[in-house]
């Protein structure tokens, strides 16, 4: 049989979500890995943790299907894009 405790405390260890519904971010680039484009996502819906970081539903308007990933692939689409190209990297700013 299951108790439940009065006045119990609500459980701290699960991390909050940093995204909000709507808002616009994209995936993070990982090491060795090429990244097509800087393709920006959606956040459609909040998915509950998983391994330690809050889930995410994700559409980017290119593609017909939604994406789930983790938190900690993702980033504010506000942080900008490094460059890998040695071509962009060394252009002159204007």
């Amino acid at each position: 049989m299951i108790r439940f405790q009065q006045n119990a405390r609500p459980r701290t260890d699960t991390p909050a979500h940093q995204f909000a519904i709507g808002q616009t971010v994209r995936m993070k680039s990982r090491t060795g890995l090429v990244q097509k484009t800087a393709e920006l996502f959606q956040i459609k819906s909040r998915l509950p943790v998983k391994d330690g970081s809050p889930q995410y539903r994700i559409r980017s308007e290119q593609e017909t299907h939604e994406r789930v990933t983790t938190e900690d692939n993702l980033e504010p689409a506000d942080t900008p894009v490094v460059a890998n190209d040695p071509v962009v990297a060394d252009s002159p700013v204007v």
